[in-house]
Parts: structure tokens; sequence; C-alpha cells
């Protein structure tokens, strides 16, 4: 038997997390210098997305937020109580070219096993992504572990599946990706001006990139639902990921435009996860979805 670990950051909402028998540890946030623990494990869909909006309506008036690390001895803490249980542990991270958390849960895990008390196993996926693109992936490691299939055969496949693993963005506000560094200031500017709205995504080695260019909000959402339903592989299999920074009513647009042009398994559809969400800003809009790659083709 094993256990599936995921940080905040993979957002699966706390309906799931129970369903499928995930352990979460989260991220805290200093929001006007009091701590926000970013996952809160009792809440209902509805109490989430009520949180959501409040959240971001907070980024919106001009909180003071800080992100933070989740730290090693915490890590080391959750896969101790794993291995002390007889289990072996399974984590998938938020991309290690993101935040510096792969390498918390790293360096504990190597201080577990390198103290040679147990017999169990660590092992760690990267996500190379972030947010549901994480999240989903843990959801399927529940499904095969359910099934009854052993630790390492479900590790081995589900680290194939990062590559795979799309994650497609457009954001409402440009000053947020301009404080993370990811666009000139005076770019920001005169692209909101002009009603600029880029697509990013995750690429092939976990950083967050520019695809396109597009002239207003609804321009982006369509090359949104666009990227998804012509780089999307057996749909019908799959958990389409929807997380929005209080963009609710755009998220069922988009779910309903998809379900138009191609028939999928389900859909998880939730508020942006705080830590990430706090650095793309309110109204982000983000799919995931596995294609046979990373390398997006547009439309067909």
């Amino acid at each position: 038997m094993f256990e599936i670990f995921v940080d905040s950051a993979a957002n699966i909402p706390a309906e799931l997390v129970k369903a499928f028998k995930i352990k979460v540890l989260s991220f805290v946030n200093l929001v006007n210098g009091k701590e926000m623990t970013c996952f809160d494990p009792d809440l209902t869909p509805e109490e989430e997305r009520q949180k959501g909006k409040d959240y971001y309506d907070m980024v919106r008036a001009g909180a003071d937020i800080k992100t933070g690390l989740i730290s090693s001895g915490v890590f080391e803490d959750a896969f101790r109580e794993a291995l002390e249980a007889d289990k072996d542990a399974l984590y998938f991270s938020l991309s290690k070219n993101i935040s510096g958390n792969y390498n918390s849960a790293r360096i504990a895990a190597e201080d577990l096993m390198e103290s040679g008390n147990y017999t169990r196993k660590i092992r760690m996926i990267d996500s190379l992504n972030a947010s549901l693109a994480q999240g989903i992936l843990a959801i399927y490691a529940s499904e095969m572990r359910e099934k009854g299939m052993a630790f390492d055969e479900v590790a081995d496949i589900l680290e194939t599946c990062p590559a795979k693993m799309n994650g497609v963005f457009t954001v409402g506000d440009l000053k947020y990706l301009a404080r993370t560094g990811r666009l000139s200031g005076t770019a920001a500017v005169i692209g909101n001006v002009l009603s600029i709205k880029p697509i990013l995504r995750g690429n092939k080695d976990g950083y967050i990139v520019q695809y396109k260019k597009c002239r207003g909000r609804k321009a982006a959402l369509h090359e949104l639902i666009s990227l998804v339903c012509n780089n999307i592989v057996e749909p019908e299999k799959q958990i389409i990921g929807i997380a929005h920074a209080d963009a609710y009513e755009e998220s069922l647009y988009i779910m309903e435009e998809i379900q138009k042009r191609v028939k999928v398994r389900g859909f998880i559809n939730t508020s942006y996860d705080f830590c990430t969400g706090s650095h793309v800003g309110p109204d982000t809009l983000a799919l995931f979805f596995m294609g046979k790659d990373r390398e997006l083709s547009g439309n067909k």
C-alpha cells in the first residue's frame, strides 16, 4: 500500500481530496501580515469558491501578499508517518523551475532514506507544471491504487505523464506578470491599455512561457478552448482541469464550449490555488489536459 501526497498548489478541491484519499501539505501565505493556510480540508465547493472570491478581491484591493515554501521539516514529518505505517510515499510536486518546494521535499526524502530506518520507499514526481496539472496526476494515481496496482508500477507510469500534461492560461491584468518578472512594467502598462491578453503555458522544462498574444479577453478565452480541443488525446478517458481566479462564470462558459466540441470523461472546476494564484492575479483562467506532448498546435 502507499500514500499519495501533494502540496496545496495541486489545487484539488477538498471533497475530491477526501474521495481519493490524497494527503495535502498546505502552503501558508501572509496576507497583510496575517497567516492564511491555503488549503482547508473542510470546505464545500461553494465555500471554496467564496473563499476564492474573497481572496482575489483582497488581491485586487492591493493586499500585501507574501508566499513561502513548505519546509523540509513538514515534508519529513509527513513522509515519516507513511513510512512508519509501513507504506510507501508518492509525492506530486509543483514544478521545481517555478518553486523551490520540490527541493524541500527532496531534502526530506533523502534524509529519511539515508537514515536506514525504513524499508519502504519515497518517490517524487515533478509535474513540470502547477495547479491541476499536479492534482489530476495525483487523482489518476489514486485510481490506480484503488485497482490494486503496485507502487512502483503506478509511479513508473505517471512519471511519463508530465511530458504530456499541458497547462495553458490567460490573465486578467498584466501587472501581476510584471511583478514576477515575466513581463516588463512598461509592457504591462501598454498591454493593458491595448487590451492585449497573453496565452501562457508551462513548457516541457517546467517554466512558464508566453505562447501567443490575443487582442481582448474573449479572443483569449476562445484560444484556450481551441488549444484544449485541438491538442487533447483520448478525451473520453481524461479529466480536464479548470482553475479560475474569481472568474467562475467564464469558467462555466469554457466548460460548455469544450463539451460542444469534444466528449470528455469529466471536469474539475475550482478556484485557483492561492499560492501560485497570487503571482498571476485575479481573473486568471487556466486549463489542464493531456496531449501527445507539450508542443501545442493552433487552430485546425
